[in-house]
């Protein structure tokens, strides 16, 4: 395996897949590995022929266990602050993306690595995976989103409860309580990964695009505003050509042929 701490892939069918690559230390993140994260998914923004982006481990015990605390207990108070910061900007970077995004949970994650799931659009779990966000047991809380993410995707009182006690769930609590998408064993979960994703890149980049800012900006607002951002969104979209190739196609009785255009 390559030595980069970060393995860039383009597999058929427009998919990306992004693996961080420590496996030695579980994949954690240190401000190398998350600066390469940050620089890679924002030039995938312009990469028109990317469509659907997975994020995944090395190895087989790890997604990802968070930060890296060997690399923690060497900073000063200030440095801290850097690393969290550049954790935090690096996972919005990966909500905003313009393009669907899979974390690929392939084993252990946790505080970090849960939160990096957590900003993704889905999850697609491993049966020997665990999940948790565990930093109240360590004298912090979650710095990278994880108090604000969770709760708008499992609820409030299980969100409290999952960080308050900051215990670990495992593939079928997780599937069971909205915290994953899907669940598959361990030995299919890559390839089940990359069929979802090319469910999704079947379909329009540019329709992809719009409505997966409608539905994250119509959350933050109330209905009536909601449905004005959708209506917009929709709007972007009625003089492209992939909406005539769509109704082209289906006409047609085909697959339709798209091309973010």
């Amino acid at each position: 395996m390559s030595e980069e701490i970060l393995i860039v892939e383009y597999l058929e069918g427009g998919i990306c897949r992004l693996t961080l690559n420590r496996p030695d230390r579980m994949n954690a993140l240190t401000l190398p590995l998350l600066r390469s994260l940050k620089e890679t998914v924002e030039n995938l923004r312009f990469n028109r022929e990317v469509r659907v982006v997975l994020i995944t481990g090395a190895g087989e015990k790890a997604f990802c266990a968070g930060a890296d605390l060997k690399e923690r207990v060497t900073m000063t108070p200030d440095q801290v602050k850097v690393f969290v910061r550049t954790i935090r900007d690096t996972f919005t970077a990966i909500e905003n993306l313009n393009k669907p995004t899979i974390a690929v949970v392939n084993g252990v994650a946790l505080g970090g690595g849960t939160e990096l799931a957590l900003a993704c659009d889905s999850r697609v779990i491993g049966q020997g995976a665990t999940m948790g966000l565990t930093e109240t047991s360590l004298g912090i809380i979650p710095g990278a989103g994880g108090t604000q993410r969770l709760p708008r995707l499992v609820g409030k009182g299980r969100a409290k409860d999952l960080i308050l006690t900051a215990r670990r769930v495992g593939a079928d609590e997780a599937l069971r309580i909205g915290l994953a998408e899907y669940s598959f064993s361990n030995e299919q979960l890559q390839n089940e990964a990359e069929a979802i994703a090319r469910r999704i890149a079947a379909n329009a980049p540019l329709a992809l695009e719009q409505a997966k800012f409608a539905v994250d900006k119509g959350l933050e607002m109330d209905i009536a505003s909601a449905l004005d951002v959708e209506l917009k969104c929709y709007e972007l979209i009625i003089p492209t050509q992939d909406r005539l190739e769509g109704l082209k196609a289906f006409a047609e009785k085909r697959s339709p042929v798209y091309k973010g255009e």
